[in-house]
């Protein structure tokens, strides 16, 4: 059965990213505000994105952790199932690839991911709450629980398909606006861009595989058994 303590700061968590989904939300109506926080438009960056996942994982972490406490952990299964291909595939190596970009970027040249004129815009205690709380967050969820993960193929295949789908929007909206998400994008040649986002992907799939080194370390093998051939 989860524990009192665990159920609890998943429940913190979850209160933690609704708020910070609701405050961002409440921004964009500022007329005042730039478009980058207006509208729909936010749904076009990787950091808002994530805090939408997140958002997503702890409030079925919590469905979960309150059904196995209601039931038992008697049909519960396939919810346990998606709670932790979701936190394994995604949850974790986005927060963890947003985390590493954005820092990466902003200390070797701000002006490609984050211009000086956001400090006017974001407050700081914001842009480390979508920046660097998310590291640490996502690191604790796999010192309290072991998740079970699916094999390197399927994870990868996910990793892959959810990275081509917001690759393709960037393209989309570059096509469309004749603006990209972000600047760093407009100092590269199609070349540059190509090789950029292949290295991203290697790059996030690295940290899923360094997410299993790591629940293995602490839990032991937790990856999905195969199914038998017959």
């Amino acid at each position: 059965m989860t524990k009192t303590s665990t159920c609890i700061y998943h429940f913190l968590v979850l209160s933690w990213y609704i708020f910070l989904n609701y405050y961002i939300s409440q921004e964009g109506k500022d007329e005042v505000k730039p478009k980058i926080l207006a509208n729909g438009a936010r749904w076009k960056y990787m950091t808002l994105l994530n805090l939408l996942l997140q958002t997503i994982f702890y409030g079925v972490t919590c469905l979960d952790d309150v059904l196995k406490r209601t039931k038992g952990g008697k049909d519960v299964k396939f919810l346990t199932a998606f709670r932790d291909l979701l936190f394994t595939t995604l949850a974790f190596p986005v927060s963890t690839f947003v985390f590493l970009a954005f820092w990466i970027l902003f200390l070797y040249n701000r002006d490609l991911i984050y211009p000086k004129v956001l400090d006017t815009v974001i407050p700081v205690w914001l842009n480390h709450a979508m920046h660097t709380f998310i590291f640490p967050i996502t690191l604790a969820e796999v010192v309290l629980r072991p998740h079970s993960y699916p094999s390197k193929k399927t994870g990868l295949t996910l990793l892959a398909a959810t990275s081509i789908a917001y690759i393709s929007r960037i393209l989309w909206l570059y096509f469309e606006t004749g603006t990209w998400v972000y600047p760093v994008f407009a100092k590269l040649s199609p070349l540059g861009l190509a090789a950029f986002f292949s290295l991203s992907y290697v790059f996030i799939a690295s940290i899923y595989l360094l997410g299993e080194k790591l629940n293995h370390w602490k839990w032991g093998d937790m990856r999905q058994p195969r199914k038998k051939r017959k």
